[in-house]
């Protein structure tokens, strides 16, 4: 698909500066581009590159104005992130769309395939499981007894759904996620060892949910492991079993949350977090990387460090952390004149 600059104007209300019929077919880095490409200028950290992007076009502020000559078209808008983001959309919307279902499929007879669904090659949907409209189940995923999944989902290669699981509509699993496998349980034995304790809940997505690669959400002990709407959940997650996490709340990479602990809705937790079993979190709370939670947070608060303390505070005693060397050399040296002068 290849658009000019005139046609992408058009659809974002912009104003052509250079060559409306310059055309391009991908998109890309404003400093790594080339001819046929289309970039954009949102950062002022960038600008340079604009003087030498190999980029067609690029989308630029409407303020904006050039310190030097700039060789690819511009087209002039309002808003640069938001036209960008329509501009993507429209062109993943124009995309080739998977359709149909391989014969290489195993779906059980006791299965409900909804309208319009693509199942790949491998896949595995077992009885009584239901499939959506127009859901999209790629190679070599599995889908679990009893298992529901809502119009329009997406299940990307390798999601492995265990049984009575449940998944709402729009969501988007990618590959390798693993939905309700058994949550970390076990309880210690006269023997010394550990005795399995029975996971027998399930895992509740709802609508709009979109969760990474090689993500782990577990099954309940009992009751229901549950990821509110509009949730988004990064790569390399551990969300331990009988976890509730609020509406729109969303979380970086590497972060791990244990068994029954709840976050609140629109919350922010940055990567490589680790929260404790039975913790609450309240709404509308930010987490620093890296931070260790012990204990509740209340509802909009900051937290930073391990363990993880209020924002400033934290702040504070990072400014102290980085002079104690100095502090411990005047300190010594303190203490040396109070002996010279008891000495006197």
């Amino acid at each position: 698909m290849e658009f000019t600059a005139e046609m992408i104007a058009g659809l974002i209300s912009g104003e052509v500066v250079g060559d409306k019929n310059a055309a391009v077919h991908t998109v890309s880095s404003i400093e790594g581009g080339g001819k046929g490409s289309l970039s954009y200028l949102s950062n002022p950290k960038y600008e340079p590159f604009i003087y030498t992007t190999g980029c067609s076009i690029v989308l630029v502020g409407r303020d904006f104005e050039p310190k030097s000559e700039v060789k690819a078209t511009l087209i002039r808008v309002d808003d640069v992130n938001m036209c960008v983001l329509k501009l993507l959309e429209m062109y993943n919307a124009m995309k080739p769309q998977k359709s149909g279902i391989s014969r290489l499929a195993s779906i059980s007879d006791k299965a409900k395939v909804g309208k319009d669904c693509y199942i790949g090659d491998f896949a595995v949907i077992e009885a009584g499981a239901e499939i959506g409209d127009g859901a999209k189940i790629y190679p070599q995923c599995y889908i679990g007894d009893g298992v529901k999944i809502g119009e329009g989902t997406k299940l990307y290669a390798g999601v492995k759904v265990y049984e009575g699981c449940r998944i709402g509509k729009r969501c988007i699993l990618h590959a390798g996620a693993v939905i309700g496998a058994d949550g970390f349980g076990f309880a210690p034995n006269a023997g010394g060892g550990f005795d399995k304790i029975p996971q027998l809940g399930n895992v509740i997505i709802e609508d709009d949910v979109e969760i990474g690669a090689n993500t782990c959400v577990d099954r309940a002990k009992t009751d229901s492991t549950i990821i509110r709407r509009g949730v988004k959940l990064d790569n390399l997650i551990q969300i331990g079993h009988n976890v509730q996490i609020g509406e729109n709340t969303v979380a970086s990479a590497q972060t791990g949350i244990a068994g029954t602990s709840k976050v609140g809705h629109n919350c922010f937790i940055a990567g490589q977090v680790g929260i404790a079993d039975h913790i609450t979190i309240g709404d509308n709370v930010k987490i620093g990387s890296q931070s260790g939670i012990d204990r509740d947070v209340p509802s909009g608060e900051v937290r930073f460090g391990y363990p993880a303390m209020p924002g400033m505070q934290f702040y504070r005693s990072h400014a102290v952390f980085r002079i104690l060397p100095e502090l411990r050399h005047r300190i010594d040296m303190l203490e040396k004149q109070l002996n010279e002068l008891k000495k006197e």
